[in-house]
């Protein structure tokens, strides 16, 4: 992981229960008699990440409905600490006495702006389409007057716009982020869930922890759940990411960098070839790691 994340040590399982003692009973000794969770378990799942985000990011209050993507805090950390070093790379934190990000896509968790404000003290706007999951993000903000001074929401009221509609006439942003909808159809998405059941479940033998029953493929209860927009659209990332990059260039003089998370390196080829055609100056991919799974964004400006 990053050397600025916190949590590049990995969980710390006697602290997060002294910090949410009802995240106690999901913890377990693995074969080697170090502490986890059962990570197939939703609810143990959100018990983590709210210890974490109670200890780590002094938050009072967080939840999300049942259903909704329940993303892992380390891996959203990474993304905002490698954007750190690309404004640092750019001279922008030094020049810019403000600096403001917009989350494309929020969701119901607001994960990304509670990292970026309580880390870097940056302000956010933040845009989502579903009402149930700006619902659920502006509750977060409302229970934490931490987030309130840095964080706004603004709801996306078209679904074919990514920028339009969000980014106002008289906004500057620093910089914009995304963790884009990775599949391009339901049964794709659960396809790929199963997939990594069966991969939590080898590894819960391996380390000698009776498997549970075998996972539903119902969305609603998967490990980190999701819902339609959070996890799939059609011609799924590349098609998303190509729009996000179409529609970027109406908004070259408003913002300094545009970046989005890319989850198969394959996509990459066809992404550098759309900002290529829409002419951007500058384009990066920035790699990622958390433990054994790579990850990058790409980055680009005009």
């Amino acid at each position: 992981m990053h050397a600025n994340n916190l949590h590049k040590h990995g969980y710390d399982f006697n602290l997060l229960t002294r910090t949410l003692p009802a995240l106690q009973p999901f913890v377990i000794a693995n074969s080697e008699r170090r502490l986890t969770i059962n990570f197939s378990d939703p609810l143990a799942v959100k018990l983590l990440n709210q210890a974490l985000l109670k200890h780590y990011y002094n938050l009072t209050y967080w939840d999300i409905p049942d259903g909704f993507l329940c993303p892992p805090i380390p891996g959203r950390a990474d993304y905002i600490c490698h954007i750190a070093d690309l404004l640092n790379a750019s001279h922008i934190v030094k020049n810019d006495n403000q600096i403001i990000g917009l989350d494309i896509g929020v969701g119901a968790n607001l994960v990304y702006p509670i990292v970026g404000s309580q880390v870097y003290q940056w302000d956010f706007i933040g845009s989502e389409i579903n009402p149930s999951s700006l619902a659920s993000a502006q509750r977060i903000i409302d229970s934490n007057t931490k987030l309130a001074e840095h964080i706004t929401l603004r709801p996306q009221c078209n679904a074919d716009n990514i920028f339009k509609g969000i980014i106002l006439p008289q906004d500057t942003l620093t910089f914009t982020i995304c963790n884009p909808p990775f599949h391009a159809s339901a049964a794709q998405a659960i396809s790929g869930t199963q997939r990594k059941n069966r991969n939590l479940g080898r590894n819960k033998q391996k380390r000698g922890v009776t498997a549970d029953k075998q996972p539903s493929t119902s969305l609603n209860h998967l490990n980190f759940a999701g819902q339609q927009n959070e996890l799939w659209c059609n011609g799924g990332e590349v098609a998303f990411i190509r729009k996000m990059i179409n529609e970027s260039q109406l908004f070259a003089k408003q913002v300094r960098w545009f970046t989005c998370l890319v989850s198969k390196k394959e996509h990459l080829t066809l992404l550098y070839q759309q900002l290529e055609k829409v002419n951007a100056n500058e384009v990066k991919t920035v790699n990622m790691s958390q433990g054994s799974k790579i990850s990058r964004f790409i980055a680009w400006r005009f």
